[in-house]
């Protein structure tokens, strides 16, 4: 079905704080918590307020910013948990318990009718407290849970008036394919809106996220860069990214050129480095090197690239520093620099390159010496000297 509306729970100040390592201030969690509503994200999720004394401070600080994200904190199915959430002032209530096998049996050791009367209580309490408040009931391990068990569930506590039901593929085993078939079927199953959250255990949070939607998910988890327990869940700017080249029209709601900073904030703050090949912020993202993709791209950008770096605030970058580069790139390089060659100049000048990158790796420094000694040579009224006179000259001037 097609993706017809969304929301995205950020749920770095959540799920990013059981990131290996995850340390927040307050002033920190301050500080993401902006950056996200800058951005432009529905919702924010925060570390349940019975976790520490800390953690109940943040919460109530950043329910009160007044920021136009709703503020969410993530509880287990208690009364004393949804109480203490509801004293914080937030917007809205996760709750959570494991459905699986293992996690019955091992975790809380409660059956499925026992679950259901758990839910109904501490739903039955917030609906009477803060009728206000939204509420989500998920199951955790949903995909290592019986599919008879689940419907039950879901069907109980959607009769029961929550807002959203959420499925969890809480070890990240998922794959598409079985993510759209849950969600498709769940969708049939409850007239609420439906969560989902994926952890990137095997490399298919992204398209497990987007599966979920095309199945009629209305509500997505993610994080900054993905950060999370273990190997994390969808990042944020990697869901951005696969919506914008189905329909870049499912993304303008977002403030795009803000994804930068906040990965930058975030990166930071918990010591790593964007990832080279990160979608859309990556050092690499954006970068073209091989000839054929250099001359297409100066031709017409759509050609090798999908998604535009201007929409986000970034900028294309052509390598030419090497064995494969092509005339057309070096070209582009000589207008950049302001030289006077020609084209049969050029094409003498990129075999020199091509022949000295076979030796050794070079820089862009390197590539501007070839061509300014070019230029000097042909506009300054002398022959080309031979090969290795060349060679020599820009080793000396240079240190090619």
């Amino acid at each position: 079905m097609p993706i017809e509306r969304f929301a995205i729970i950020e749920s770095t100040l959540r799920e990013g704080e059981q990131f290996a390592g995850a340390w927040f201030t307050p002033e920190q969690k301050v500080q993401i918590a902006q950056a996200l509503d800058e951005f432009g994200v529905e919702y924010l999720e925060l570390t349940s307020p019975m976790a520490s004394p800390q953690s109940e401070a943040d919460c109530r600080r950043i329910a009160g910013l007044g920021l136009r994200a709703k503020i969410l904190t993530h509880i287990r199915t208690r009364i004393e948990d949804a109480k203490r959430a509801l004293e914080t002032g937030v917007d809205g209530i996760d709750m959570v318990i494991g459905t699986s096998s293992p996690l019955r049996q091992f975790s809380h050791g409660k059956s499925i009718p026992e679950i259901i009367d758990m839910a109904r209580e501490v739903i039955a309490f917030i609906r009477e407290q803060a009728p206000h408040v939204e509420v989500r009931f998920s199951t955790e391990d949903s995909f290592r849970s019986n599919l008879v068990d689940l419907l039950t569930v879901y069907r109980a506590v959607d009769e029961m008036g929550v807002d959203r039901v959420g499925i969890a593929d809480t070890v990240g085993i998922a794959t598409p394919l079985q993510v759209y078939e849950l969600v498709r079927t769940l969708r049939q199953v409850v007239s609420c809106d439906i969560e989902f959250h994926g952890h990137n255990d095997s490399g298919c949070a992204i398209a497990n996220a987007y599966m979920a939607l095309e199945a009629g998910a209305t509500h997505v988890d993610t994080t900054v860069l993905g950060i999370g327990e273990r190997n994390g869940i969808t990042p944020l700017g990697g869901l951005i990214a696969r919506l914008y080249t189905v329909d870049k029209r499912l993304v303008e709601k977002y403030n795009l050129p803000k994804l930068r900073e906040v990965e930058n904030l975030v990166a930071d703050i918990v010591g790593v480095q964007v990832p080279f090949n990160n979608p859309i912020t990556g050092i690499t993202a954006f970068t073209h090197k091989a000839g054929i993709h250099a001359k297409a791209i100066l031709n017409s950008p759509e050609t090798y690239e999908a998604i535009r770096p201007e929409d986000f605030g970034m900028t294309r970058y052509i390598h030419i520093a090497h064995r494969l580069t092509g005339w057309n790139a070096i070209k582009y390089r000589v207008q950049q620099l302001g030289l006077n060659l020609t084209d049969e100049q050029i094409k003498e000048a990129t075999s020199h390159i091509k022949a000295l990158a076979d030796q050794k790796p070079l820089a862009l420094s390197d590539v501007d010496a070839i061509l300014r000694h070019y230029h000097d040579i042909y506009n300054g009224g002398n022959l080309p000297p031979k090969e290795e006179q060349l060679r020599e000259a820009l080793e000396q001037r240079k240190g090619v």
